[in-house]
């Protein structure tokens, strides 16, 4: 059975370039290596946001220096793979210093880099490796670490890529410690977190389908699960009222494959299947394995954010060896289409992207990992 009505809408295009947006970018290289996670935080707690990103991190020289590697952990490649495939900043232990969350593709554990504080940051100490959790998973396509349930405390969830594996919410229980609920059996390639639905609770995404949270305690038991489409969702899925129309819509990339879409809601059968119409928001470059919406101009509204990974599949995806390319987008209200514009070119996205005003200029820089480097994209708005 269809559960979903597809109309590919080109509208002048894949997507319309209205012209000179007024946000340049100016691109600056850290590191080259295999790492694809990326996290900024207030690491040695000078008032100034840092950088970390797999081996290193990196500290914030202000408006002059340099942005020079520091070391934090030591990590093993594997096949031309770091094993690192999301980097979170999290104050894990409660000691004021901020430290670092991060897990493995092929490894089940999900370990936390502690900070070694003011001496230990000056000295260059390598940062204390410690269990956070043991997902009991080997096929862990990323580590995602929010609020999924409002209750103000991070859950983790390692999104698998293979479909038979169990979804897992790790929860912090009253003293902080992680438990873990099994939300359902199926899982699938890529995640989202949102009220799809529209009933004021948080749903999950994933590349088969989708997860309704329940009322009440959402640990108390399985969610009902929604086997509403097969796709190489990206990581992760944005959950978002793009149009207006009061309804929440997904957006998401072809992890390995070209395409960034949009699918506008149109409601649901009476089995629950999301239904909906999709545009293509762009087909140009391949591997928009993560997407993230951020204020780039300063006008309020968020602008979407994405662009080409590096080698996902060590050059077997459609496109592996094109230019690399951070893009994002607008929502025309009145044309009811996206416009493209070119945040970088030679710079992809790898695992995260994430954006923060680094040189406190009012302005939001975006920061991105992978295998062509980890680099900083300064906002030129300011």
């Amino acid at each position: 059975m269809k559960h979903f009505a597809s109309l590919a809408l080109s509208l002048l295009g894949s997507a319309v370039l209205f012209g000179a947006h007024p946000v340049k970018f100016e691109m600056q290289l850290l590191a080259v290596d295999a790492n694809e996670g990326v996290a900024v935080a207030d690491y040695d707690k000078d008032g100034k946001l840092d950088v970390s990103a797999g081996r290193n991190w990196y500290r914030n020289p202000g408006k002059s220096g340099v942005w020079a590697p520091r070391a934090l952990r030591i990590i093993e490649d594997r096949n031309g793979y770091a094993h690192s495939n999301g980097e979170h900043a999290f104050d894990v232990d409660g000691d004021g210093w901020i430290d670092v969350v991060s897990n493995s593709f092929w490894l089940p554990e999900v370990n936390w880099y502690r900070n070694p504080g003011e001496k230990g940051l000056r000295m260059g100490l390598l940062w204390e490796p410690n269990l956070l959790i043991d997902t009991g998973q080997k096929t862990n396509e990323l580590c995602q670490f929010l609020d999924v349930d409002g209750d103000g405390k991070r859950e983790l969830i390692a999104n698998q890529w293979n479909k038979k594996a169990p979804t897992i919410v790790w929860y912090q229980d009253d003293k902080g410690k992680f438990k873990g609920h099994t939300i359902g059996p199926q899982s699938g390639h890529g995640i989202g977190f949102g009220d799809l639905n529209n009933d004021g609770r948080s749903d999950i995404v994933i590349g088969t389908g989708w997860y309704e949270r329940p009322e009440g305690d959402p640990y108390a038991g399985p969610w009902k699960f929604r086997q509403s489409w097969t796709q190489s969702l990206s990581c992760p899925v944005l959950i978002r009222d793009v149009n207006g129309d009061g309804r929440n819509d997904l957006l998401w990339g072809k992890g390995h494959d070209y395409g960034v879409f949009a699918w506008l809601s149109k409601g649901f059968d009476d089995q629950g299947n999301f239904l909906y119409e999709e545009v293509k928001i762009d087909d140009s470059f391949s591997q928009a394995h993560a997407l993230h919406f951020a204020d780039l101009d300063g006008d309020g509204v968020d602008e979407l954010i994405t662009g080409k990974r590096v080698y996902g599949h060590n050059g077997r995806d459609p496109g592996a060896d094109e230019v690399p390319v951070v893009m994002y987008y607008t929502w025309d209200k009145k044309f009811k289409t996206f416009g493209k514009h070119v945040a970088a070119k030679g710079a992809g996205i790898g695992l995260h992207i994430v954006t923060a005003d680094l040189d406190a200029d009012g302005d939001l820089e975006i920061v991105v990992p992978g295998k062509e480097g980890t680099q900083i994209l300064w906002n030129k708005l300011k």
